[in-house]
């Protein structure tokens, strides 16, 4: 799992897994009858066209965002038997890149997926969350990602478009429609143009691969500025098997999934009832502990999928024992592609550990800890370099949680900056400017009224953030 950072800094550590188990466009533009016909018409067009419409024009003026201070380097990732992979330019974007990506699996593979549940989901979301129902997660053939247009808000064309796109791929494939999943990323309240994707999927079969972990990765970005994989190797029953995974997710990233997509694939033989076990269970301390900027997106998106290709024994239970080091290994891939996504959080120029004990339930030091993460004030002091942990305790407070504010603690690092209810005795402002010049940082508050805590990762709120965001649509 360990690999060298971009900049020589240290990575944060990965505890071993837990034992218990358990989206540059307009608005929707189809609106009303007579705007459905036109579109209709247009769809009518595009089919007779019988051969694949050029690739759009190049802007040469886009440029790509510079690169994360906190950027790492996309690790060493080997095949995983029984996955094939393609990208390709489907131009939902202007500029030259790859937007489209395509995996496909065995016969005999299961898939699992957790999905935002935000109150205004997207037509991949309610796709795959249907079918994956529908089959319990056995006979999963493909998969469809695009980025440039999250498909979201757009009504019962943005489910048609998902359709349409999910029928050509499992043509193309030799399966059932229900066994292609499919997710989306991008602006919001644009409708997917499917024949984009639809006459792109010839051009991929014939470039299928078994080795092409970094160009997936690099297909699903939007604001993100550095592809984000992880890998790891574990053993079942004697017998090696692989996982590996790819995420994307820069800004729009909270609790409740985190605002983002990733797509992690096993070699192991797992139930699909056993998988969805574990992401279910894993989701919680690795991709809902980070959070960028406190909102959550329309299209967020985990899978897991496995091949049943390693030769290891077929586990039915998430809770055998002959999971432990699997089950271990997973948590610290998912747990590396949350933390990588922090790392790449818009304008981000540092990464920051937030714990807090002393809270009277796991789920009060979880709210403590998140409200700190998403305040403004906490992320701007941050950005500014400044140990103000008056706005830590304002956080705290606004919590609403049970806490003792003559037993709080701030500590930065090692360093107290509140012990007892009051400013340290031993606070040094000279230490603790130093500290905070850190790329790393950590911050530990303890509430004083009972024994439970909680850790979130999140990143500071700079000037580079709102410049993103302003110019995201253009």
């Amino acid at each position: 799992m360990s690999r060298k950072p971009t900049l020589p800094r240290a990575r944060p550590s990965v505890k071993p897994a837990a034992k218990v188990l358990e989206a540059a466009a307009r608005p929707v533009e189809v609106v009303g009858q007579t705007l459905e016909r036109a579109y209709k018409q247009a769809r009518q067009l595009a089919v007779s066209v019988t051969s694949p419409p050029p690739s759009p024009p190049s802007s040469p003026t886009k440029g790509a965002l510079p690169v994360s201070p906190l950027a790492v380097a996309f690790p060493a990732m080997p095949p995983i038997a029984g996955v094939r992979m393609a990208t390709a330019r489907a131009g939902f974007y202007k500029h030259e890149r790859d937007d489209l990506l395509v995996m496909t699996f065995p016969m005999g593979a299961s898939a699992a997926g957790v999905f935002t549940r935000h109150g205004v989901g997207s037509a991949p979301v309610d796709w795959c969350k249907r079918h994956l129902e529908m089959t319990k997660g056995e006979g999963v053939r493909a998969l469809v990602v695009n980025a440039g247009c999250a498909n979201s808000f757009t009504g019962r064309p943005g489910a048609d478009a998902v359709r349409r796109v999910c029928s050509a791929a499992a043509k193309r494939f030799d399966c059932r429609q229900r066994d292609v999943m499919v997710a989306s990323t991008g602006v919001i309240g644009v409708l997917l143009d499917d024949a984009r994707i639809v006459h792109r999927l010839p051009e991929i079969e014939h470039r299928l691969t078994d080795d092409g972990w970094a160009a997936a990765a690099g297909a699903i970005t939007t604001t993100d500025t550095f592809p984000t994989g992880a890998h790891a190797v574990a053993r079942i029953d004697g017998v090696e098997v692989q996982i590996s995974g790819i995420a994307k997710g820069s800004g729009m990233i909270a609790p409740d999934m985190a605002t983002m997509l990733a797509f992690v694939v096993t070699d192991a033989a797992i139930s699909p009832g056993a998988l969805q076990n574990l992401v279910s269970l894993y989701t919680r301390s690795t991709f809902n502990a980070a959070t960028v900027d406190g909102d959550r997106s329309t299209n967020d998106t985990l899978l897991l999928f496995a091949t049943s290709q390693s030769g290891a024994p077929k586990i039915s239970r998430a809770g055998d024992r002959r999971l432990a080091e699997f089950r271990d290994k997973l948590e610290q891939v998912l747990m590396d592609l949350a933390q990588q996504l922090v790392r790449d959080g818009e304008g981000a120029s540092k990464f920051i550990k937030v714990t807090v004990t002393g809270a009277q339930s796991h789920a009060s030091a979880r709210k403590i800890a998140r409200t700190i993460c998403e305040s403004p004030l906490v992320k701007t002091a941050f950005a500014g370099e400044d140990a103000n942990w008056g706005r830590i305790v304002m956080a705290v407070g606004r919590a609403d949680e049970p806490v003792d504010r003559d037993s709080m603690s701030v500590k930065f690092g090692d360093l107290f900056a509140a012990h007892d209810g009051l400013v340290s005795p031993a606070y040094d402002e000279a230490k603790m400017s130093a500290y905070m010049k850190n790329a790393e940082l950590e911050v530990t508050v303890d509430v004083g009224v009972g024994r439970a805590a909680a850790t979130m990762w999140t990143c500071d709120l700079t000037k580079r953030y709102v410049e993103i965001n302003g110019d995201y649509r253009s």
